[in-house]
């Protein structure tokens, strides 16, 4: 399955949308601001999380509307429907619906499966482990729903032993008991989850020739113990540390993702744009042949096109084409797609208004 019908209420400048008649293929073209953006962003948000440009629901908002706002979609032609919105009495919240019953949010990974690529992305390698970690967590959610649940649940405990060790004076010892157990249940699932993918990712790009696109070679950064026992403890033995600290300063919240240029040995912050680029576009490439016949699958493309030679571009559609995902791309002209023209859903964007071609 994969989507039929997508439709946008006051969603950034999209006051009305609608998009009909869906392909493998799927091109979004218009000027800058136009909104094309502003489509991806409102599918990514069909998965769990803040979306592709970690926004606040209120900011999503369109101006001219009553203050919320709402994306419907539908897959297999109305055989499901999923939708999220906000309302301007809660600007703040974002409820969830799956054909027709309202849920968590978490729930969405069990229907899709959905990754992006951003131009702020390119930064990835250069910026803090938090990117990175996100980044690694948005692709092992893409294949394995429980990852969202798990990551809620150990977030929540983590800030509330936070708090306990920050604010409280004398933290009663039983409570952080368990407080810790679920930090370590949780947290190691977590490990192992990310562990996993980043060992079947380098299977994957170890049988890939390094042209057109740098091949990266992968490394899960962790001092996470294999087991919920040994990160319990682990957690129990700093507690004196992580009070004089004010956070916990072990457990999966400080992993990283370390990558390297392979033909070169060396780490991608030390790379060019171009080299950091092209890895990312094979990490993707690679992950979309990992998660083949699961979920129905969704990879974001923004501007992905505009600045890959007429070599990399074919590569690339050529791998998108036989990846089985639903691909959404945009670009602010048509000629960068003219290779896949004939398969493709076209659609024109201005001024928040989408036109099919």
């Amino acid at each position: 399955m994969s989507l039929t019908r997508l439709t946008l209420r006051d969603f950034r400048n999209h006051a009305a949308t609608r998009l009909e008649g869906m392909r493998a293929f799927n091109v979004l073209v218009g000027e800058n601001g136009a909104g094309k953006t502003n489509v991806l962003e409102a599918i990514s948000l069909l998965a769990p999380g803040r979306g592709l440009r970690r926004a606040q629901p209120a900011e999503m908002a369109g101006r001219e509307g009553p203050g919320g706002f709402a994306i419907a979609a539908e897959m297999e032609d109305g055989a499901v429907q999923i939708g999220t919105a906000t309302s301007p009495d809660a600007p703040g919240r974002r409820s969830v619906r799956i054909n027709g019953v309202e849920g968590p949010a978490a729930r969405l990974a069990e229907w899709l499966s959905i990754t992006w690529l951003t131009p702020a992305m390119d930064r990835i390698f250069a910026e803090s482990a938090g990117s990175r970690r996100r980044f690694l967590d948005r692709l092992v959610l893409a294949r394995d729903p429980g990852h969202a649940r798990n990551a809620t649940r150990y977030e929540t405990a983590l800030r509330e032993r936070n708090r306990l060790l920050g604010e409280v004076a004398e933290p009663d010892p039983l409570w952080l008991d368990g407080i810790e157990a679920q930090m370590a249940e949780t947290g190691a699932a977590m490990a192992a989850a990310r562990t996993e993918l980043v060992a079947d990712l380098s299977r994957v790009l170890e049988t890939v020739p390094d042209q057109p696109f740098a091949r990266p070679s992968l490394r899960y950064a962790s001092e996470v113990p294999p087991d919920a026992d040994g990160l319990r403890a682990m957690l129990r033995e700093g507690r004196r540390r992580d009070r004089a600290a004010g956070r916990s300063l072990i457990g999966p919240h400080r992993d990283d993702l370390a990558v390297l240029l392979a033909a070169k040995n060396a780490p991608a912050a030390d790379c060019s744009t171009g080299e950091q680029k092209a890895m990312l576009i094979a990490i993707v490439l690679a992950h979309a042949g990992l998660t083949a016949g699961e979920r129905p699958r969704l990879l974001l493309l923004d501007e992905i096109a505009a600045h890959l030679d007429p070599v990399r571009r074919g590569a690339l559609f050529e791998r998108l084409a036989t990846s089985g995902a639903q691909v959404w791309m945009t670009g602010t002209e048509m000629a960068p797609f003219a290779q896949i023209a004939g398969e493709s859903a076209i659609w024109s964007v201005r001024d928040g208004a989408v036109f099919a071609q």
